[in-house]
């Protein structure tokens, strides 16, 4: 594309709204990635130890029958699911979970005999399902506006995990240093000298990164009141309606902003109709005839456009097959074994591989803006290349702790490049096939967020079991 027609895109957006979508997008999973890259500080103060992040797992999933309940709310009723209402509540639930984890994060309790960090988990199912929510919530909100911002929620979706990792790494999480400790062994009573990770103090204490959280959550909750009531920010609302047609017309209901009725209301009465300012609408004859209404009284920008079906209903499905394909692999599959395919290489091809990747992601939603496509052959490509490079990242964790190219001093940087690579393009596809759906409408936006939730909850699911049940994958060494 020519710097012209990148030029046209940004023309074609507000980018002061764009940046509020964006920000808006951040409360998607800030919380539940915000508590996973903290566990290296919180974990050596509980009594669960490493087994932990299993429990956390287990929780996350539990937590997807808040989606599940929306879902059949939204099957049975369709006209009276609250969708704005229920955003301002996970949102408030969220910012408030966040808030009680500075006091109760460390809190345990006696049950069955153990100690367990009962308050952590019980907030954690909290935030679990305020970030599952907004799977079946975010997406059938931003039909509301213009399909150019789709891109802008999924950048603030990317950020939700860049932020905190960023955060997290100006607070030294995971920095260690590989020192020979002397270990008794309690069975024998002998020392021996190993070589054993140390992990340094944070540079701040984990309630000071809990209360960031919160105030990240209240800076989207305060993005999400501006663009639904600021008038600024509802000049780029618009809605799509199923047309009412009859033999001979079709109507078409339009709400202008109250500066621009007041000026229609002036043409109108010179050149009309006189008796217009007692009117609440008044109809032009235009597009060969046809009679359009607009209502010229109300007090917000609200433009409503004709339903039209753009996707055939076997693409329909092809795309909604790939999306949960693509969030399986992404959210759930991929994030579990990225420790057993990058530390073979070294710490320092994992961390990079988890910035880097962390940071493809609002870049490819930019570069969804600036390059859209909306051929499903060009995005079935490049979902099939994604898919190519996840089975390779999969084959190296399999073969964990010697994978492919371990020892070649090529490994870090092939299993880098690969990370970065996958998560472009399964990135550029997922925004791509959204953008799509927004053309369909709230419930094709709907559908999609359900199952994105399947299928990351399948994805994880099916992960854990192998992770935890069997012996496919094996660690490497901190300190090799």
């Amino acid at each position: 594309m020519t710097e012209g027609k990148c030029c046209n895109r940004f023309g074609e957006v507000n980018i002061f709204v764009y940046f509020l979508v964006a920000l808006f997008g951040i409360a998607s999973w800030l919380a539940v990635n915000g508590l996973w890259v903290e566990l290296p500080v919180m974990v050596p103060h509980l009594p669960e130890g490493w087994k932990l992040p299993s429990y956390l797992t287990v929780i996350t999933q539990l937590a997807n029958i808040g989606p599940i309940l929306v879902t059949i709310w939204y099957v049975c009723c369709k006209s009276t699911v609250p969708e704005k209402t229920l955003v301002y509540v996970i949102l408030v639930v969220g910012a408030a979970s966040c808030l009680l984890l500075v006091f109760f994060w460390k809190n345990t309790s006696y049950i069955a005999g153990t100690n367990h960090s009962l308050a952590l988990l019980v907030l954690q199912f909290f935030l679990a399902s305020v970030d599952c929510m907004s799977s079946v919530l975010f997406l059938p909100f931003m039909s509301t506006f213009k399909a150019q911002y789709m891109s802008g929620l999924y950048i603030g979706e990317g950020l939700s995990g860049l932020i905190p990792s960023l955060v997290a790494l100006g607070q030294g999480v995971g920095k260690m240093t590989c020192q020979n400790i002397s270990v008794i062994y309690t069975t024998t009573n002998i020392s021996h000298n190993e070589i054993l990770p140390v992990y340094q103090d944070p540079s701040f204490p984990v309630e000071h990164f809990f209360y960031f959280l919160f105030a990240m959550l209240v800076m989207s909750g305060t993005a999400f009141t501006l663009l639904n009531y600021l008038p600024y920010c509802k000049r780029e609302h618009v809605t799509a309606k199923e047309p009412v047609e009859d033999d001979d017309t079709f109507t078409e209901s339009y709400t202008l902003n109250n500066d621009f009725s007041r000026n229609y209301t002036t043409f109108s009465d010179t050149l009309y109709n006189p008796s217009a300012v007692e009117s609440s609408s008044q109809t032009l004859l235009i597009n060969k005839g046809k009679p359009r209404t607009l209502d010229i009284f109300s007090d917000s920008f609200h433009p409503t456009v004709p339903y039209q079906r753009k996707i055939e209903p076997k693409t329909y499905v092809f795309l909604l097959i790939m999306i949960g394909w693509i969030n399986a692999l992404g959210n759930g599959v991929l994030p579990s074994i990225q420790t057993y395919s990058c530390l073979p290489y070294g710490s320092n091809a994992y961390h990079l591989s988890a910035t880097l990747s962390s940071i493809a992601n609002p870049v490819a939603c930019l570069v969804v803006f600036l390059l859209p496509v909306s051929s499903t052959l060009v995005i079935g490509s490049i979902v099939l290349l994604g898919s190519c490079l996840a089975a390779f990242i999969m084959l190296t964790a399999v073969q964990s702790p010697t994978p492919v190219l371990y020892d070649s001093a090529a490994g870090p940087g092939l299993m880098v490049t690969t990370w970065i690579l996958l998560v472009l393009s399964m990135t550029y596809s997922k925004v791509s096939i959204a953008t799509l759906f927004r053309s369909e409408g709230r419930k094709a936006l709907f559908w999609c967020g359900v199952v994105t939730q399947i299928g990351s909850t399948f994805g994880a699911v099916v992960t854990y079991i192998l992770v935890n049940e069997t012996d496919i994958f094996q660690s490497a060494p901190d300190c090799p």
